[in-house]
């Protein structure tokens, strides 16, 4: 236990805040997007698929993307699939891998739910900082996310 770099009371303070807040904003999230029939999850994934050219992305490149489980990912593409949000087809180049395509349908619904969704991001998250508070995160968070997923495609680059 000598070994053990324990939180000071800042250190404490500023991981509790953070904890809740992530939980806060998931939370009013959550019910935005319900108001536009979609979950948390439809979104993350609609938003790995909108911003390609429409022919697909392969089904590991946007889990490597969004960092979930292969079967939570599996799972969640089977739902979106049976409510006409995404499509899956193989792959043309090997027959092994799975291409998703978002739908009509499913660019339709993010389409509809993106102004609700900056709307809600923007009153509950950004507009509580100034710019110089704004930058400060971008650099804390691009650090943490490199150091756990250095690996992560870049949302540009899936397609």
């Amino acid at each position: 236990m000598d070994d053990v770099r324990w939180l000071s009371q800042d250190e404490q303070a500023l991981w509790q805040n953070f904890i809740l807040a992530q939980q806060d904003l998931d939370r009013v999230i959550s019910a935005d997007l319900a108001g536009c029939a979609l979950s948390h999850a439809d979104y993350a994934v609609l938003v790995g698929l909108s911003g390609g050219d429409g022919s697909g992305v392969r089904v590991g490149r946007l889990r490597e993307w969004i960092g979930w489980e292969s079967s939570r990912l599996a799972h969640q593409l089977r739902r979106m699939e049976s409510r006409g949000l995404v499509t899956r087809s193989p792959a043309a180049d090997d027959g092994r891998g799975t291409l998703v395509a978002i739908t009509e349908e499913g660019m339709s619904r993010i389409q509809g739910a993106a102004p609700g969704h900056v709307r809600t991001v923007r009153a509950n998250f950004l507009d509580l900082m100034t710019p110089d508070e704004q930058a400060v995160l971008r650099t804390v968070f691009e650090r943490v996310a490199r150091t756990i997923t250095p690996d992560r495609p870049p949302l540009s680059g899936l397609s």
